[in-house]
């Protein structure tokens, strides 16, 4: 597939959350570090296509292979978000636009974990996804 040039190049910008899910989260976020995944899992069962929720519970998951999980279908609620804002698989999705970063939180995890249970194709092909929707791509954007 030929490279379209950067001017040729939309960039997408997702909606921020409702209101009630990023309230939701804040309180489970707060919750006792025991009861925190129960409370992370309760409000991503009240708002299952809540990215940052599938992103947080990735974070406070209790394995890598569940870690795993949960980033991916975060990064899969992503995509779709993505694609009902616009984006038709191709042009940017920036760390600079904040609604955009639970997408990219959950894709980063997604990483992570596959380079712990050593699937390194999916890390390759995380790393230059990430590059292609972002240019300007730290890693520094998310200690995770």
């Amino acid at each position: 597939m030929a490279e379209l040039p950067m001017a040729d190049r939309h960039e997408t910008i997702l909606p921020a959350a409702p209101d009630a899910a990023r309230e939701g989260l804040a309180h489970a976020l707060a919750a006792d570090p025991e009861a925190r995944k129960a409370a992370v899992s309760a409000v991503v069962g009240d708002h299952p296509s809540f990215v940052e929720g599938w992103a947080q519970l990735a974070a406070v998951a209790g394995s890598t292979i569940e870690s795993y999980a949960y980033a991916r279908v975060g990064y899969h609620r992503g995509l779709d978000a993505l694609r009902a804002n616009g984006w038709g698989g191709r042009g940017f999705v920036r760390w600079s636009n904040p609604t955009n970063r639970a997408f990219l939180t959950c894709l980063v995890r997604l990483r992570n974990a596959a380079a712990a249970i050593g699937e390194t194709p999916e890390v390759e092909r995380i790393d230059g996804f990430l590059r292609e929707l972002d240019p300007d791509w730290d890693d520094a954007n998310l200690a995770s």
